[in-house]
């Protein structure tokens, strides 16, 4: 009887224990958004190696050894303000957002940490109807031009305008979402347009013209993306995070193979805007300097140049502090676990390479 019921005894511990273990993990939900979303709504973006780990299922596989943990995805027609909202709200964990959209949330207190690099040094274009007598940013003076507020395309588009010897105000400026603009740029309702790669799309079916780029041009024009988390999130899951961030530098890898190229496109194209427009908007530059996930010097200088312009140009109303908001130990991790470390060029503050090393 005594070995009869010391078994119980073992059968009962053993059952609480397990019972005790399957309560204490609890399932997880990370919440990731994209500051933008496919044609007609579909939940893809694209053009970014961040795209690509969300197309792929890269999350996926970086967190099969966490069956609890689980993505759940946002796609933003409101860009880069409406990640913000998101954020204010705590709605979001993370986020691939465009660099000033991200500033305007630090000035207004979101507590925030910028991880990696998806979808840097991309391009600006000025689209004008097709056939218009528009044919230089010069000619912007007194005209209707779509400029999506609040966005990094917002930014770049001013500092264009100042390059030029214009202001805002030397302008009519609409606030336009990218559908509202392909609409208005149709239909001839405005004069000209501020955007990204989806204009090319028009401009292949002859109903815009693409009369300027910021390839080329000034460098401080680019635009820059980058992945940001939720500083609560980051020191409540670190490992989590972790994998965040390794499943955006394998795709990253992937994205920036010249051999892969073709297919990059065609998976960007699941947003419902041709591959036509992603190859107009690469061409002629290498997918590793567009792909890279390497947050450098150049970038944060980037972000302390942006900052001090946003409020210049009146788009801040108060200073942003940059320092310590960039944090790379988990892209460091993640490069020296997948053997990355120098496969990016990496460059200076004055956007110089760096020599290996370095």
């Amino acid at each position: 009887m005594t070995i009869h019921r010391a078994l119980q005894l073992l059968l009962a511990t053993a059952l609480l224990g397990g019972l005790l273990g399957t309560a204490s993990a609890e399932p997880l939900t990370v919440r990731i958004g994209f500051a933008s979303v496919g044609a007609d709504n579909r939940q893809f973006a694209g053009g970014s190696s961040a795209a690509v780990a969300h197309s792929e299922h890269y999350f996926d596989q970086e967190l099969r050894d966490l069956p609890d943990v689980k993505i759940e995805w946002s796609f933003f027609k409101g860009a880069g303000p409406a990640v913000n909202e998101a954020f204010a709200n705590n709605q979001l964990d993370f986020a691939i957002q465009g660099d000033l959209p991200q500033i305007i949330g630090r000035a207004n207190g979101l507590k925030t940490k910028i991880l990696l690099a998806s979808g840097a040094h991309a391009p600006t274009y000025l689209a004008v109807p097709f056939g218009s007598p528009v044919r230089k940013v010069a000619d912007l003076r007194g005209r209707k031009v779509s400029i999506f507020r609040g966005t990094n395309n917002h930014l770049a588009a001013v500092k264009v305008l100042a390059g030029y010897g214009l202001q805002e105000k030397d302008v009519q400026v609409i606030n336009m979402d990218t559908a509202t603009t392909n609409a208005a740029l149709t239909s001839r309702d405005i004069d000209a347009a501020f955007g990204n790669f989806p204009l090319a799309s028009l401009a292949e079916k002859k109903i815009a013209e693409i009369i300027y780029t910021t390839k080329g041009d000034n460098p401080a024009y680019e635009r820059h993306s980058t992945l940001i988390g939720q500083e609560a999130f980051i020191k409540a899951h670190p490992d989590v995070t972790q994998k965040i961030v390794s499943a955006i530098v394998r795709a990253a890898r992937w994205s920036s193979d010249e051999a892969n190229r073709e297919a990059f496109f065609d998976i960007s194209s699941r947003t419902g805007f041709p591959a036509s427009g992603y190859r107009y908007d690469f061409s002629g530059q290498e997918l590793k300097y567009r792909n890279s996930p390497i947050i450098d010097a150049s970038i944060i200088e980037s972000y302390r140049f942006q900052a001090k312009q946003a409020k210049e140009y009146a788009l801040l109303r108060r200073n942003v502090d940059i320092d310590g908001w960039f944090d790379r130990s988990f892209l460091d991790a993640a490069l020296k676990e997948q053997g990355l470390v120098g496969y990016w060029q990496e460059y200076d503050a004055s956007g110089k390479p760096l020599a290996a090393g370095q």
